[in-house]
């Protein structure tokens, strides 16, 4: 993943991740308690990444909905590379034992987790790449 959700989009994000697909006006709905947003963020936030190709979008019955397009897995594991690789250079295996108690992680989802943190970092050290 070249470039990361914001704070923003993370927040879309986490609703669809969750609820699935949902017409922008039940996101605006859902994350306006937490957000403060009006309607219009609340829509600017799902164009843009609607442009970024985050989120698909499609009519139903008149009524234009959107859904996640990228997957939590990958989202999570490339900001937690980032910032333990980048922001605290720390170089080895992950303890991904620490997300065990994520609301937004499956015990599959761990494991997949697990599987693109440490799995590629072990193949580029062995080829003697750094990340």
């Amino acid at each position: 993943m070249s470039q990361q959700p914001n704070k923003s989009e993370l927040t879309v994000l986490k609703r669809f991740w969750t609820v699935g697909e949902q017409s922008a006006r039940e996101v605006h709905d859902s994350v306006t308690g937490e957000t403060g947003w009006s309607y219009s963020t609340t829509r600017t936030v799902i164009n843009r990444m609607t442009d970024k190709s985050w989120l698909t979008r499609r009519d139903v019955h008149g009524i234009t909905v959107f859904d996640a397009a990228i997957s939590k897995v990958e989202v999570f594991s490339s900001l937690v590379k980032d910032l333990t690789r980048k922001v605290m250079d720390i170089e080895g295996d992950l303890p991904v034992s620490m997300f065990a108690k994520s609301p937004h992680l499956s015990s599959d989802e761990l494991d997949e987790l697990d599987g693109l943190i440490n799995a590629s970092e072990n193949t580029q050290s062995e080829r003697g790449e750094k990340s």
